[in-house]
């Protein structure tokens, strides 16, 4: 039986993982796809600090490789549902069952796609879901944000700083973010507002975003945008469908405070799939951090310690 069973290893769990080895508990990390999570497919992280300038893939080795020198172990499968028993947890994998006296939930959340042509070959030359993580990468260049909710606001007011221009295209006529957002979004100069209009294909050259070519859904006519970035801000799904009956969620993401506690004791959330106002990169070390704390004084205090 393991002490601390972390589902999830990108930055968050890999992070858990390592305070919880270092700690002294037995850890492991159940891992379903490739470990780093999101930033592995970066191609440059610049704002994490002391590694002013490494890639995803690079940065997510180094965290895996520190939480197995000091003992956590790395499991690939799927876990497929969690089970209260008397000694702990029983953790339903596609290839059987883990038992754990603690569990922390890193499942994290993906970016929700447009699912066109060629999008998943520009991510990281173009097409961007974070403008907060690569948004210095366009400045002084032209770009579009696609989306109608406060990211979609947030990012275009936030590359409208240091871009030349930044199309916001929405579906809709009217945007489910805050009027004082919109507001502002308006009154900026070198933002212009899109609506009623929906990406239709990626326009691209030696696997190099060129352009976008829009529909406008009340005359169906096509118009061609020429931008070298695109900021796809239409939501996130949460990888949390596995756990929605052992403990509570909102919208697919559990509901657990800076403490990461969950509603179901000895389970605590850390990473993009706990619900909080900011997902980055280090606000993910930060829960994963916390999580493995929080999760050693849970075994302490049911004098579960070793």
């Amino acid at each position: 039986m393991y002490d601390i069973l972390i589902i999830g290893g990108g930055p968050a769990g890999l992070t858990a993982a390592i305070y919880a080895a270092r700690a002294g508990k037995r850890t492991a990390i159940l891992e379903r796809e490739a470990v780093g999570g999101q930033i592995v497919s970066a191609p440059l992280v610049e704002n994490y600090p002391g590694a002013p300038s490494v890639s995803g893939a690079e940065l997510a080795g180094r965290m895996r490789a520190q939480a197995e020198a000091l003992g956590a172990e790395l499991l690939y499968t799927e876990a497929a549902g969690l089970e209260k028993t008397q000694t702990g947890f029983r953790v339903l994998c596609t290839d059987g069952t883990r038992e754990a006296r603690t569990v922390i939930l890193a499942t994290g959340a993906s970016h929700r796609r447009l699912g066109l042509p060629g999008e998943e070959l520009l991510t990281g030359c173009g097409v961007s879901y974070c403008a907060l993580c690569d948004g210095a990468f366009y400045e002084g260049a032209d770009v579009a944000v696609v989306g109608g909710g406060e990211t979609a606001l947030q990012d275009a007011l936030f590359l409208a700083s240091t871009c030349r221009s930044v199309t916001l295209i929405h579906r809709r006529d009217s945007f489910r973010a805050g009027a004082q957002l919109v507001s502002r979004a308006e009154r900026q100069e070198n933002i212009r507002i899109l609506r009623g209009r929906t990406v239709e294909k990626l326009l691209w050259s030696d696997e190099a975003l060129q352009g976008l070519l829009l529909t406008n859904l009340k005359t169906g006519q096509t118009e061609q945008l020429d931008v070298e970035g695109l900021f796809v801000a239409v939501g996130q799904v949460p990888q949390s469908a596995p756990f929605a009956d052992a403990v509570a969620e909102e919208n697919g993401y559990y509901l657990a405070g800076e403490d990461t506690k969950t509603s179901l004791p000895g389970v605590f959330a850390a990473g993009d799939g706990r619900r909080k106002q900011v997902r980055q990169l280090t606000t993910a070390v930060s829960d994963g951090t916390a999580a493995a704390i929080a999760a050693c004084r849970y075994l302490e205090e049911q004098g579960l310690s070793e």
